[in-house]
């Protein structure tokens, strides 16, 4: 199959990225939420995540002040909530209680977490780099809390449990079944 040369160059050909809400508070304890559709691990050791943020956020104006932020992966069943979350601005309302989302305490910085999702990770600002419109903020996970029923029988995560929602600019996606794991052309042929 022939590839053309797109006229423009555009990032949305690079794909998928996992929904993720992001939970910060302001320095008077009034918690707030943005609904993030481009996230990434960027490191195994440190475990650290970055986020894309609108530089006119009100969100990274918090995250700048307080150093901190987490990481919430909402499931299918919790889209409405996640997209309303993108629709309005926490300068004008509280979005947990608008949302129907519950404060989750953390243990390590000073932005909550949500209760309902299945995973939150508690991350410390490591850097933050400005590329245009958006900054990408990078964040030390320092905690994660995990909803047991996305875990095993032996307490080991499992994928197949977690129903996460994907972006693909401007769409939300799920996923289907697992392909294959890494290094697997080690003990397979390849296909003909």
């Amino acid at each position: 199959m022939a590839k053309i040369t797109m006229q423009s160059p555009s990032s949305r050909f690079f794909y998928p990225w996992p929904l993720s809400l992001v939970s910060c508070v302001d320095q008077a304890g009034k918690p707030n939420i943005i609904t993030i559709g481009a996230s990434s691990i960027c490191s195994s050791n440190p475990p650290t995540v970055g986020v894309a943020i609108g530089t006119m956020q009100y969100s990274l104006t918090l995250i700048n002040e307080t150093r901190d932020f987490g990481v919430n992966l909402p499931r299918r069943d919790q889209l409405w909530q996640a997209d309303f979350c993108g629709c309005n601005s926490g300068r004008n309302m509280n979005k947990f209680e608008a949302a129907g989302f519950t404060v989750q305490e953390p243990t390590k910085i000073k932005a909550p977490l949500i209760a309902e999702c299945p995973v939150s990770m508690e991350c410390k600002l490591v850097e933050t780099v400005h590329l245009g419109n958006h900054d990408w903020l990078i964040g030390e996970i320092v905690a994660v809390h995990c909803d047991q029923s996305i875990l095993d029988e032996k307490g080991r995560f499992d994928p197949t449990k977690t129903d996460p929602v994907l972006c693909f600019w401007n769409e939300y996606w799920s996923i289907g079944e697992k392909l294959k794991s890494w290094h697997y052309a080690r003990t397979e042929p390849r296909p003909e």
